[in-house]
C-alpha cells in the first residue's frame, strides 16, 4: 500500500480533477460547474481542542490553506474567553495571519462587543450564528432562538454601517442532542429570519451529524422555498458517516456552497459524541471526481492537513488522506 502513495500524489499534481465524471441522470444538469468551500478548520475545528493550540501554529495553519487555493478561510471567534478559551488569542491570530489577495477571512461574532472587536482587529467579514432548536440555543448561547435573532440585528446594523458583510449560520438543522428531530418548518422559520435581516448567506449546519439523504432534501426543500437557493450553504459533520453522501444531495438541489473542515476536525463542545466536520481533502476529492471545479490544490490542502494533525498530536479523519499515507 505505501508504494502506492507516490503514484497517487503524482496522479493528483497532474490532474486535481481526477476524472471528469458526472452522477447520470437528471441531477447531472443540476451540479454545479463551480463550489465554493468554506474553510473552518481554524475556527470550528480548533475550538472544541482541549490543549490551547499557540497561536502561531494557528496562523500557519491558515496561512498554509491560504496557499491551497481556498477562497474564504474562517480564522478565529470574538466569543468570551470564558466561553471558549480556545480563541483567546484572536487579535494575534488576526494580526500574525499573512493575507492573500482574493480570500477572506471571516470570524464569529456572537454579539455587537464581538463584532466591534472583529473590526477592530481587521476582519472584513462576520459570521453569527443561530439555532432551529430552543433547548441548544439556551446550552450553546444562553438564550432562546428569539433572544438570539434579536441580538444579531444590533449586530446587522452595525455591519451595515461599516460596510461588513455578514453570513448566518443555523445549527441543529437535521437534529439535536436534546430535542431529537428538528422539523424542516423551524429551520426554514430561523434562516428566513437571518436572510431577511441582511445576512448573505446562511450555512445550514447538521451540527451532530445525524442527518441522512432524506433529510437533507426534506430540509433543504422547505428551506429554499423561503431562501434563495443561491444563498445557502451546507455544513455537515461526519459522525454517522453521512457527511458526503448529504453534501452531494445539496449540490443535486443547487446548493454550491459547502463548508468543511481540514482533517476532519472539530466537533459541538455542547453535543456530546458529535465528532467532526467533514474533512475538506474528503469533500475536494469528491467533488473533482464530479468534474466540479474548486480552484483548490488538493496535495497543498492535505499538507495543510498533516501539519495541523501533526501539531495536534492526532491521526487526520480525513480519508482521502489516511488512503494516500498509509504504510503497512
Amino acid at each position: 500500500m505505501h508504494a502506492m502513495a507516490f503514484p497517487i500524489m503524482k496522479l493528483f499534481r497532474r490532474n486535481p480533477g481526477l476524472t471528469k465524471y458526472r452522477v447520470s441522470g437528471s441531477s447531472s444538469k443540476r451540479l454545479p460547474d463551480r463550489v465554493k468551500i468554506v474553510e473552518v478548520g481554524p475556527r470550528d475545528g480548533l475550538q472544541n481542542e482541549k490543549t490551547i493550540v499557540p497561536a502561531e501554529t494557528k496562523i500557519r495553519l491558515i496561512d498554509m490553506l491560504s496557499d491551497s487555493g481556498l477562497s474564504v478561510i474562517e480564522a478565529t471567534s470574538f466569543v468570551s474567553p470564558k466561553w471558549v478559551p480556545q480563541m483567546a488569542d484572536q487579535m494575534e491570530v488576526m494580526k500574525g495571519i499573512r493575507r492573500k489577495p482574493g480570500v477572506s477571512y471571516p470570524v464569529l461574532t456572537p454579539n455587537l462587543k464581538g463584532f466591534q472587536a472583529a473590526v477592530e482587529a481587521g476582519a472584513s467579514e462576520v459570521a453569527i450564528f443561530g439555532a432551529a432548536s430552543e433547548l441548544f440555543s439556551k446550552k450553546n448561547i444562553n438564550c432562546s432562538v428569539e433572544e438570539s435573532l434579536q441580538r444579531f440585528e444590533q449586530v446587522m446594523v452595525a455591519a451595515k454601517a461599516a460596510g461588513v458583510p455578514v453570513r448566518g449560520y443555523v445549527s441543529c438543522v437535521l437534529g439535536c442532542p436534546y430535542e431529537g428531530k428538528v422539523a424542516p418548518a423551524k429551520v426554514a422559520k430561523v434562516a428566513k429570519r437571518l436572510y431577511s435581516m441582511g445576512c448573505y448567506e446562511i450555512s445550514l449546519g447538521d451540527t451532530i451529524g445525524v442527518g441522512t439523504p432524506g433529510g437533507m432534501s426534506e430540509m433543504l426543500e422547505a428551506v429554499s422555498k423561503v431562501v434563495p437557493v443561491g444563498a445557502l450553504a451546507v455544513h455537515c459533520h461526519d459522525t454517522y458517516g453521512q457527511a458526503l453522501a448529504n453534501i452531494l444531495v445539496a449540490l443535486q438541489m443547487g446548493v454550491s456552497v459547502v463548508d468543511s473542515s481540514v482533517g476532519g476536525l472539530g466537533g459541538c463542545p455542547y453535543a456530546q459524541g458529535a465528532s467532526g466536520n467533514v474533512a475538506t481533502e474528503d469533500v475536494v476529492y469528491m467533488l473533482h471526481g464530479l468534474g466540479i471545479q474548486t480552484g483548490v490544490d488538493l496535495p497543498k490542502l492535505m499538507d495543510a492537513g498533516a501539519f495541523i494533525c501533526h501539531s495536534l498530536n492526532r491521526r487526520t479523519s480525513s480519508k482521502v488522506s489516511q488512503a494516500t499515507h498509509c504504510k503497512l
